[in-house]
């Protein structure tokens, strides 16, 4: 079979399922000059793995990963190949040769090429790092992670085209599965990470992990735990980024792998009934509040597709929020953690029932932890993150209540730029089954939008700075560094935010003197400063 039947087998597929774009073809002027120098050099290629793949599903790919057999053993085949390539297509061609590897990558333009030669490969028990020895193609093939990429297209000029299809990973791409080429207990225990791999991919191309490798899955889990935090957190990046992250850590948590990656977010699935009274499922709930943020429509927008609940969203209203940008991958991390303080916080009261009372604040404590533990980044994206757990109780608060300016103005100076992704979460978060709660609280979302755009044209909130500073506190008293400047700022804040005084300095600092002399502070000479 060659490529384009392949194409064309795949092509009648989606015209069974109503998919009826065009596919894109294999003949490529960059393909053919691999073939053509592989000839002059006397060597097979192969475009492998990925690239095959996303061609025949009509995904976007750069990435090509070309694998060079060498009928007379000459070693490293790939990178010869690639330097006699680059050579050939000249000035903007730069290769990158790893001896050590046998490979080399090839940049040309927005193109990057990755060649090797064939090898097969061994594990130790304790490291997924293989022993490598050159190989046939059948060799190669036989060590890739999943049928579907196992596929192979000859690009040698008498056979271009040619597709090599041992494991039927055409059938599994009309399928849809996910499936290993061998036993998937020797292929996960070799590599544990093409554990996460298998589910990465099967979120990635909403696509079914087959049975057989479901169940050895969950019989390797263990198995992760020696693979670094690095490559876990790449993959699962990956997963976050993708339309709809739930459907990974749904296969996470069937897996066995969540609570050993991610504890804290396995831990809460579950739901516990007391006196016939249950709280909802907080894995389940957080997974839909994660896919809410990621809607590109917005959450207000999807409901109001859904259920028409809410009138105040309509095409016409400017500060209805579709269409969004896709929601950058620390404001997925904010939705997948915001709640993760609940199975600390759970309590039973006898008359208000289940209650989660400040699991805000203590997830916002747990997220540096899990952040260090991950190898995620410490710095200001964490804190960002840390800002949005903690927050991310107050615009629904705001909402539940009557709307006022105070409330609206304390809220936009805590969250300063981030107000927008804070809103964002927190319409995701809205997550109700009760149609007519969830119309108040669109509702009220809009009055505090509404808010929020006015506060910040007149006051510019987002940058806001207490006008009176500690250094002039204790300039103005004489003071050193103690409790009452703290209470002096706190003061001037509030009255601010409250509309008791004007944002301004003037004003700040006659109400500053009228607290101090409360507190029996006397300001100081000019001569005694």
């Amino acid at each position: 079979m060659t490529i384009q039947d392949a194409i064309k087998e795949y092509d009648d597929f989606r015209q069974r399922t109503r998919q009826t774009d065009p596919l894109p073809l294999i003949d490529t002027p960059l393909l053919h000059r691999i073939g053509e120098k592989a000839d002059a050099l006397g060597l097979e290629c192969y475009v492998v793995g990925g690239y095959v793949r996303d061609i025949i599903l009509e995904r976007p790919s750069k990435d090509i990963d070309v694998v060079v057999v060498s009928p007379s053993h000459t070693p490293s085949p790939g990178i010869q190949l690639a330097q006699a390539l680059a050579k050939e297509l000249g000035k903007g061609a730069h290769v990158s040769v790893f001896r050590n590897f046998g490979t080399a990558q090839l940049k040309w333009h927005d193109q990057e090429i990755e060649f090797v030669g064939a090898r097969r490969e061994s594990y130790q028990r304790n490291s997924r790092k293989p022993i490598v020895e050159d190989g046939t193609l059948d060799d190669d093939l036989h060590r890739r992670d999943f049928t579907i990429n196992a596929l192979a297209v000859c690009l040698n000029k008498d056979r271009y085209g040619e597709l090599i299809d041992l494991f039927d990973g055409l059938l599994d791409l009309e399928d849809g599965i996910i499936a290993t080429p061998l036993d998937p207990d020797i292929t996960f225990s070799d590599d544990p990470l093409r554990m996460m791999r298998c589910i990465r991919f099967a979120t990635q191309l909403r696509f079914q992990i087959e049975e057989e490798t479901q169940e050895a899955l969950r019989r390797n889990a263990e198995r992760i735990k020696i693979i670094s935090q690095e490559r876990i957190i790449d993959e699962l990046n990956k997963i976050m980024m993708t339309p709809a992250p739930s459907i990974g850590f749904i296969e996470l948590s069937r897996s066995g792998l969540l609570p050993i990656i991610l504890p804290e977010v396995a831990a809460l699935e579950g739901v516990e009934t007391r006196n016939g009274r249950a709280h909802k499922d907080n894995f389940y709930h957080t997974l839909e509040v994660l896919d809410n943020v990621c809607q590109e429509q917005g959450a207000r927008s999807k409901e109001q597709e859904i259920s028409d609940c809410s009138q105040g969203f309509s095409e016409g209203n400017p500060l209805a929020p579709c269409p969004l940008p896709p929601a950058p991958l620390y404001l997925r991390w904010a939705a997948l953690l915001h709640d993760i303080g609940k199975p600390r916080s759970k309590r039973w009261d006898n008359v208000a029932g289940w209650t989660f009372h400040n699991h805000n604040y203590i997830g916002q404590k747990m997220v540096a932890p899990i952040f260090r533990r991950m190898k995620l980044p410490t710095d200001e994206r964490m804190a960002y993150v840390e800002k949005l757990v903690g927050l991310h109780m107050r615009p629904i608060a705001i909402a539940d209540d009557v709307v006022t300016d105070s409330a609206v103005r304390r809220l936009l100076f805590e969250a300063g730029e981030d107000i927008d992704d804070l809103m964002r979460l927190c319409e995701a978060d809205i997550t109700s089954k009760n149609r007519e709660k969830k119309k108040r609280f669109l509702e009220n979302f809009q009055l505090v939008r509404e808010k929020l755009i006015d506060l910040q044209a007149r006051d510019n909130y987002r940058t806001w700075h207490n006008p009176i500073t500690g250094e002039e506190i204790m300039q103005t008293f004489g003071l050193k560094p103690c409790r009452e400047i703290g209470l002096l700022k706190q003061a001037v804040k509030d009255a601010i935010w409250d509309s008791v005084i004007p944002n301004d300095h003037d004003a700040a600092f006659q109400f500053m003197m009228e607290k101090a002399a409360e507190m029996g502070l006397k300001p100081i000479s000019p001569s005694q400063s």
